[in-house]
């Protein structure tokens, strides 16, 4: 499912950024950070108008709510009325729905940035096919099997729309038997591509999730077969390695490892490091963002303290590339000095007279005189 266009703008944007800021500096972990600040600063304008609302929103709540309430008690009777004093109101203090628009329209050009990181070639890419076997007297229409193409990288800067392929389609009589093969949409193989441009290092592979009893894989000279033994349901897993899966950055032993415990119980460091990076940035932003709220909502304030926290834990085993990572504390980072450049801005006029009454009502507790019945007890 190609959602918000992902697929397009990976292919038609994400990927040519790419491709030459790794021709500037032919380094992939540069290229992430190239790309990852080339995307947020051109989203700039449009985050920091979902900035400068929430900023806005949280300043003119209380004295908002308060204003809604009168509205609509006072003109319960009247829709018509209510809704133009709401209009109003609005265009006063701001739309609370306004700092949805822009977070929307940055979705589509942030999942597919996304998308690209966890592709090639920083990652391997998975394609999974599900085949179905039947007795040999059971008659079947088997359908053509080409699975969502993916982008390969077959060597720096050139890539190809890849599919897996079945040439017996996805339903298969016992003894039948079938290739199992990559293939570009002009129905190229990806091993040949492989060979031409003399890159052994990448091999692609099949593996079954579950029926290996039913059927039974061989490769030779590079082309997988498969032979249907059994009837019943074969679920298979073809798997192209990333060009640049094992390459390192900084302190990233391999941008294309997948979490910070393998199969064998290793620690991978470097994986925690981006990690804790990330939960940091998140509780910084999340300060700045609520800089001199703190106390007001204990619990608020708490799920502020303890979301960077889940997100650590979550992080530590959810199954993101290095790379990925990467990107998501780059972006954190760039979100966060954005919001605090953006918090020294001076409010709306309106809007900093009600600043300025909250601070001064917060600041300046009223005392209590000495006859008043509610003043404490001098103690001995």
């Amino acid at each position: 499912m190609d959602l918000f266009g992902t697929n397009f703008l990976s292919n038609n944007l994400m990927l040519p950024i790419l491709d030459f800021f790794y021709g500037v500096v032919p380094s992939y972990g540069l290229a992430i950070v190239a790309l990852t600040l080339v995307v947020r600063a051109a989203l700039a304008p449009v985050s920091a108008g979902q900035i400068r609302n929430m900023r806005q929103m949280k300043v003119a709540q209380p004295a908002m709510q308060k204003r809604v309430k009168e509205i609509q008690e006072r003109y319960k009777n009247d829709p018509a009325k209510q809704q133009e004093e709401m209009a109003k109101v609005y265009q006063e203090f701001g739309n609370p729905l306004a700092g949805c628009l822009p977070l929307i329209l940055q979705l589509p050009i942030l999942f597919a940035l996304f998308a690209t990181l966890r592709g090639s070639p920083f990652a391997d890419v998975s394609y999974p096919v599900e085949l179905e076997i039947v007795p040999r007297e059971q008659i079947v229409q088997s359908q053509p099997l080409n699975t969502q193409s993916h982008n390969i990288y077959v060597q720096p800067g050139l890539h190809y729309a890849v599919s897996a392929f079945s040439t017996a389609g996805n339903k298969l009589h016992v003894g039948d038997e079938t290739i199992l093969d990559f293939r570009t949409p002009d129905g190229r193989s990806l091993g040949r591509i492989l060979q031409e441009v003399n890159n052994l290092s990448i091999a692609p592979h099949w593996t079954v999730k579950s029926g290996a009893e039913l059927v039974e894989l061989t490769t030779e000279n590079g082309q997988t077969q498969l032979k249907a033994l059994n009837p019943g349901k074969v679920s298979l897993t073809g798997v192209v390695p990333g060009l640049a899966a094992n390459e390192g950055f900084l302190f990233i032993s391999a941008l294309g490892r997948v979490g910070a415990i393998d199969g064998n119980g290793v620690i991978h460091w470097d994986t925690v490091i981006l990690v804790l990076m990330f939960a940091a940035s998140t509780y910084a932003s999340q300060m700045i963002t609520g800089q001199g709220d703190v106390g007001k909502n204990p619990q608020q304030d708490q799920v502020n303290q303890s979301l960077p926290l889940v997100f650590a834990v979550m992080f530590l085993f959810f199954p993101l590339p290095a790379g990925v990572l990467m990107y998501m504390v780059i972006a954190n980072m760039f979100q966060t000095a954005q919001t605090y450049i953006l918090s020294r801005e001076p409010l709306p006029e309106n809007l900093q007279k009600i600043l300025d009454a909250q601070q001064k009502t917060v600041s300046t507790p009223a005392e209590t005189l000495p006859f008043e019945r509610n003043r404490p007890k001098k103690k001995a």
